[in-house]
């Protein structure tokens, strides 16, 4: 029997996805377990969302990913990606977690953040070719090779946040990745 070791939350935009990461990283966290990678947020100005900030969760480090002024970069949208952020910020998050976490995390895979070869070679390297648990948003609709080698690992369990479930469900998901951290953690993992 293969062990699910990746957890994967997509969904429709503005369901929750991210939020529900963040207390599925809190859960975990309180149980004791290390947790590195990097987040997604949001930044807002008089209630409109101008862009996202990137966020290195062991250093708390910070970037702008994208924004609609500002930023050099390939345009996705209405905003524009700085690249630089990609292959410094979150490459640096994603290697970092692969050497001293429990568990690692990366919100998000998607069209911005893929544009980064950079990036998606960290992905590969730290989530899929190793054995080291790990959740990850993947953008619901967007067609790429890393999302897909994502879905088809038989190591791999994807999730959808609804309306209807993003309460419960990060303490479902967060009960199992606890659970899988304290098995490995038993037999010197």
């Amino acid at each position: 029997m293969i062990k699910k070791r990746i957890w994967l939350l997509t969904g429709e935009p503005a369901t929750g996805k991210s939020t529900a990461l963040s207390r599925i990283l809190f859960e975990v966290k309180s149980a004791g377990f290390t947790v590195g990678g990097v987040l997604t947020r949001e930044m807002r100005s008089h209630g409109e969302r101008e862009g996202f900030r990137l966020v290195d969760i062991s250093s708390e480090e910070s970037e702008v990913l994208a924004q609609t002024k500002g930023v050099v970069g390939p345009r996705i949208g209405k905003y524009r990606v700085n690249l630089n952020a990609l292959s410094t910020l979150a490459t640096k998050a994603l290697e970092h977690a692969k050497a001293s976490s429990d568990l690692i995390a990366c919100d998000e895979v998607g069209p911005m953040e893929l544009l980064s070869a950079e990036f998606r070679n960290a992905v590969r390297s730290s989530i899929i070719q190793t054995k080291k648990p790990s959740i990850c948003v993947v953008h619901k609709r967007f067609e790429d090779p890393i999302i897909e080698e994502l879905r088809a690992s038989e190591e791999s369990i994807e999730t959808e946040v609804t309306y209807e479930n993003r309460d419960q469900l990060p303490i479902e998901l967060a009960k199992d990745i606890i659970q899988l951290l304290s098995t490995n953690e038993s037999r010197g993992s």
